[in-house]
């Protein structure tokens, strides 16, 4: 307790005497005397301790100025933390990305030719057309980058502009404008790294593999942390390396700290757990993620996806409706119909069918291509020709990812087209992906053409993969399965080795008798062609080997017999 008395500061010090005051007295002692001038070194050692005085004297006045109570630096604001998401390659969260449009769309009203401001406000567009599945935002996106670009070409470089065009036409499912994009800037500026995300999504979308895995190489050299450790999961996960993807998303998760980051490596976790059968642990991850950040939408849809595997329906039929009401996306508006029909609830399947159709026309107009999400449901609840038609104009487009190839195979086989199909959904399947759906495709195409022993075995790796993959599908895997029963004892013959043939049994010596000694030996060409007589049948190996059971599967061993 301070027990010293009230007084204001000045009492507590003597107070100056003035120049002029008659009753100052004089200076007594050493202090009447000059001081001598100060040494060199001492002068250097004053110096020295001025200059840290005043930074311990700045540094507090920073503090003081800049922190709160207790000397802690002021919490950064959500425009600060979307900004620093997008400076670390990371996702920000709805709420902070929406700070970041309205303070960027007030700065351009203020400074319309500000090319890198426009930049940032046309690639928030994107994201949050992305995030929150409203396409309008998209041809928003498009006019605020061009506008950039008029203001600061990319030439002159305004890369940036050019990047969030990239991510529009990766939005939009236009691979191929989108390498473009992302190709120039790498071009004029191979070492900025936020290109990278664009070109590897751009690849994949492609189907070409070897150029995803090289811009993901190159991503990682240039950007550690988070960001490069999600894109190589995503990269093992393509490529069928489930524990090499499970370890890298882990790390990844265990490494975020931004909500938002946080919650999109526990969503990633989810899928694979899912991907790998495990429904319990999916929902554990998507509960996760959602609990993380609430605004993690695409995580109600996982959620609901597992929930069905697990058998608890009306759980899993909410979180679809909340999914599709906060992220109206068509694939999920088509797994929800899909659900009603294996239910029996065609009249909810038809009106969620009727919604997907109105989905897909309203993001056509926005430019956004959904026919791959469009053919699967013209292939399995419409027109089969219809599917395929839609798909091989992606095929032309150089659409090539394993998706496409799977979803062409598929449409060409409901066509009646199976032979055609077997190629394509062979393409889909020799990318390594363990996708159980793939794999079904296969085995049924395979079964309508005759070939059991690889059919049963991709219907196997589909029940094995992940035996609640759809709700529609998954029981139609395991009736084709149990359609083609156990595969035969021993295996398939042609696997089998063939039996070598038996030894030749001696001839007994048989004296010829006396009237037939000058007839001529019949030649050994014709004895072995010569039919045997139905009353004394050739010899048996088996009965000439005792012991040794009859080979009746084998067409080698008789033919010997009775050429000896």
């Amino acid at each position: 307790m301070d027990v010293m008395p009230q007084q204001g500061p000045e009492s507590r010090q003597p107070p100056e005497p003035s120049p002029g005051d008659p009753y100052a007295l004089p200076a007594e002692g050493a202090t009447a005397v000059p001081p001598p001038p100060p040494t060199l070194r001492t002068t250097l050692r004053r110096a020295a301790f001025g200059a840290v005085a005043a930074g311990v004297l700045l540094a507090g006045a920073l503090v003081a100025v800049d922190g709160r109570e207790g000397g802690k630096p002021e919490e950064p604001g959500p425009v600060e933390r979307a900004e620093a998401a997008a400076a670390a390659g990371s996702p920000a969260s709805l709420s902070d990305l929406t700070a970041l449009i309205g303070d960027r769309q007030k700065w351009v009203e203020a400074h319309p030719k500000d090319a890198p401001s426009l930049a940032v406000l046309g690639s928030a567009y994107v994201e949050w057309a992305r995030r929150s599945g409203d396409p309008a935002y998209y041809a928003r996106a498009e006019r605020t980058l061009k506008r950039s670009l008029e203001a600061r070409p990319g030439e002159r470089g305004n890369g940036e502009a050019w990047v969030g065009l990239a991510a529009l036409a990766n939005a939009r499912h236009d691979f191929l404008a989108a390498k473009r994009w992302g190709e120039s800037v790498r071009k004029q500026q191979p070492k900025t790294w936020s290109v990278y995300p664009v070109l590897i999504d751009a690849y994949t979308g492609l189907g070409d593999r070897k150029a995803a895995t090289a811009a993901t190489e190159r991503f990682g050299e240039l950007r550690k942390g988070v960001p490069a450790l999600a894109r190589t999961a995503d990269l093992y996960r393509g490529q069928g390396w489930r524990e090499d993807a499970l370890a890298t998303a882990r790390e990844a998760a265990d490494r975020a700290v931004r909500p938002a980051e946080k919650a999109d490596a526990l969503h990633r976790l989810g899928e694979l757990a899912w991907e790998r059968g495990e429904a319990e642990e999916a929902t554990a991850q998507f509960d996760a993620a959602l609990r993380t950040d609430p605004g993690h939408h695409a995580s109600l849809a996982g959620r609901a996806r597992a929930l069905v595997a697990l058998e608890r329906t009306d759980e899993a039929l909410s979180a679809y409706q909340s999914a599709l009401e906060k992220l109206p996306r068509p694939e999920y508006a088509l797994e929800l119909g899909e659900l009603y029909v294996s239910l029996g609830l065609d009249g909810d399947a038809r009106t969620q069918y009727a919604r997907l159709r109105e989905m897909v026309a309203a993001a056509k107009r926005a430019g956004v291509d959904e026919s791959l999400v469009m053919a699967r449901f013209e292939a399995d609840h419409g027109d089969p020709d219809a599917a395929v038609e839609l798909l091989r104009a992606q095929w032309r487009g150089q659409h090539r990812s394993a998706a496409v190839a799977d979803a062409l195979g598929w449409a060409l086989h409901r066509a009646g087209r199976s032979e055609e199909g077997l190629e394509y959904a062979r393409r889909a399947a020799d990318t390594g992906v363990r996708n159980a759906s793939y794999a079904y495709h296969l085995g049924a195409i395979q079964r309508e053409l005759g070939s059991y022993g690889p059919a049963r075995r991709s219907l196997e790796q589909a029940v094995r993969t992940n035996p609640a993959f759809s709700p529609l599908a998954a029981p139609l895997a395991r009736e084709a399965l149990d359609a083609l029963g156990e595969p035969p004892a021993g295996g398939p013959g042609d696997m089998r080795p063939a039996a070598p043939p038996p030894a030749p049994e001696p001839k007994p010596e048989v004296t010829p008798e006396p009237e037939k000694s000058e007839a001529p030996a019949p030649a050994p060409s014709r004895t072995a062609s010569a039919p045997a007589s139905p009353s004394s049948p050739a010899p048996s190996a088996s009965r000439g080997t005792p012991g040794k059971p009859e080979e009746s599967g084998s067409s080698s061993a008789a033919p010997a017999a009775r050429g000896a």
